[in-house]
């Protein structure tokens, strides 16, 4: 059974980073049915392949003086009815009896010049056919011709640009992703007005053939690992895709490490922000989560608003979100540590104080810590699955009624419960990506209940060396600082002022690492009239 077990593991590592060419998963079929130039026939195959299907609408009709057969397909409720009923329709049937001649209409005719809609192809495949009516256009057959024209027609219902739900902040843009995707990427053109900014769309999905936007700056971002991520992309086989987290979980290079290497951002300004450095975005249709590669451990500890404020506030907020990581991940271990195998290290009235809280309390330290930093999770997990505002009652009512009541029964210390609030508090201070924390946590327990402090630095070793040997997508994962590189460390545990990062971090081994838009020097010489008047301007 375990034999089978690590054979599969080992399968799914060696098929993450594999170089073989796998062709691209979203064709149904291999074979490419072609359109008939019978109307009739045409007719027949799509509603073979819709059968069943209600909210296909299919339009027969004829129009011009010589009255010929065409027909119209599309799905109702993904499609704007006005741009058919008079764009294309209106054009067709109205527009085409003014013309006075008995000629048939040709098709090409139709295209340039019949047709009032922005954007007009044409198709030679019934797959392609069908994939764009799937995909909100309208698809126009007429007799005699042996292609169709698909017109954008595209419309549904929608959420509007909100502000994130997971990244607040408090100085900086509010709008964030949601869930239609050409919102998405208009969001990020806002941002970036760059020609070289490309915009490469895919389907993944076999069944769901969800449309996925690969954005990268074309002369800043490493073009290896742009065909890396291509090519990562193209080789997932799945049914459906209907959160960037499934891509997320096909393309990374440590599938099994608690640790994600790939980034995910729901605010269009810190998408953009990376996408400025050179990472590579990935925007998925139907989700407001979108993904940046690659991802370094640093990312954990800044936030977007960092580098809205001032570098020196930006500078302690990010050692504090440090401070507070080792808190959530270390503060149960050391209370369990100190208290089972070193109490000596606690000043004496210290101990005495939490010597008498623990008088008469059933369970070891370790079964206290370990018991209610499950509970805090439940109650945190059920605040979140709940509606707002009954989950924000039950997550406080609930700590605090549950953390009262545990103390009056005797079943607990209170100093547990400060413990476990506080780990609970400073794991809030950090960003919500680093969610490894909950995760380490608990060996981290077993470790201090069973070697005391050397335990707690065993595990620590341990996972420093697990980051270490991470890589995403070729990149060290603890970069800029295992392997150490100066230059990149002015934009890690603090933040330098604008001026003084103007260049793009050296160790993703970007084209361009200069910022061409940081020219600011801090030897600058007064102007000439400023030197006339004694160094004072003139402007007043």
């Amino acid at each position: 059974m375990f034999s089978k077990l690590l054979r599969k593991l080992q399968f799914l590592k060696t098929a993450n980073n594999s170089s073989e060419e796998i062709k691209p998963p979203f064709n149904l079929k291999p074979r490419n049915t072609g359109i008939s130039k019978s109307l009739a026939k045409n007719y027949e195959k799509i509603s073979d392949i819709f059968q069943d299907a209600s909210d296909i609408v299919i339009r027969e009709f004829s129009f011009g003086e010589s009255q010929q057969d065409a027909l119209l397909v599309h799905i109702e409720g993904m499609t704007e009815k006005n741009i058919i009923n008079e764009n294309i329709l209106g054009s067709l049937m109205w527009e085409a009896k003014k013309t006075e001649t008995d000629k048939k209409i040709e098709i090409e005719s139709i295209k340039n010049s019949a047709m009032n809609v922005n954007d007009v192809t044409e198709v030679q495949t019934m797959e392609k056919a069908v994939e764009g009516i799937l995909g909100g256009d309208t698809a126009f057959f007429m007799e005699g011709y042996d292609i169709a024209l698909l017109m954008s027609t595209r419309t549904w219902e929608h959420r509007s640009v909100q502000k994130p739900q997971t990244e607040a902040k408090v100085r900086g843009p509010r709008e964030g992703f949601t869930e239609t995707l050409r919102v998405n990427t208009s969001l990020v053109r806002r941002k970036i007005k760059d020609p070289n900014l490309k915009m490469e769309r895919m389907k993944i999905g076999r069944r769901t053939r969800t449309d996925t936007y690969l954005v990268y700056i074309k002369d800043i971002a490493n073009d290896k690992i742009v065909e890396e991520v291509r090519r990562r992309l193209n080789r997932i086989e799945i049914d459906g895709i209907l959160e960037s987290g499934y891509i997320e979980e096909f393309i990374e290079d440590n599938p099994l490490s608690i640790f994600s290497t790939i980034g995910n951002t729901e605010s269009p300004d810190k998408f953009a922000a990376k996408i400025l450095e050179g990472r590579i975005g990935i925007l998925v249709d139907g989700t407001p989560f979108a993904l940046t590669i690659p991802l370094l451990f640093i990312e954990h500890l800044q936030a977007t608003e960092d580098y809205y404020s001032r570098p020196f506030l930006s500078t302690v907020s990010r050692l504090l979100r440090l401070l507070a990581l080792h808190i959530s991940l270390f503060g149960p271990a050391l209370y369990v540590a100190l208290t089972s195998f070193h109490p000596a290290i606690i000043p004496t009235p210290l101990l005495v104080t939490i010597s008498a809280a623990r008088e008469g309390t059933p369970f070891p330290s370790f079964v206290e810590v370990l018991v209610m930093g499950i509970i805090f999770e439940i109650l945190r997990e059920a605040g979140v699955r709940l509606p707002r505002p009954v989950g924000q009652a039950i997550s406080i009512v609930g700590g605090l009624v549950l953390g009262d009541a545990a103390i009056k029964a005797g079943l607990v210390g209170a100093p547990v419960i400060i413990v476990v609030a506080l780990t609970g508090i400073t794991s809030f201070v950090v960003p919500p990506q680093a969610d490894f924390l909950a995760l380490l946590r608990i060996p981290m327990i077993f470790l201090a209940a069973s070697f005391g402090l050397f335990g707690i630095v065993w595990g620590y070793i341990f996972i420093l060396i697990h980051l270490a040997s991470l890589r995403s997508f070729g990149v060290p994962f603890m970069s800029p600082l295992m392997p150490f590189v100066w230059q990149d460390i002015k934009d890690t545990f603090i933040r330098a002022p604008w001026w003084k990062m103007n260049k793009r971090p050296r160790i993703l081994r970007w084209q361009n690492l200069q910022r061409d838009s940081v020219r600011v020097k801090s030897n600058l010489k007064p102007s000439p009239a400023q030197e006339e008047n004694g160094g004072e301007d003139n402007d007043q």
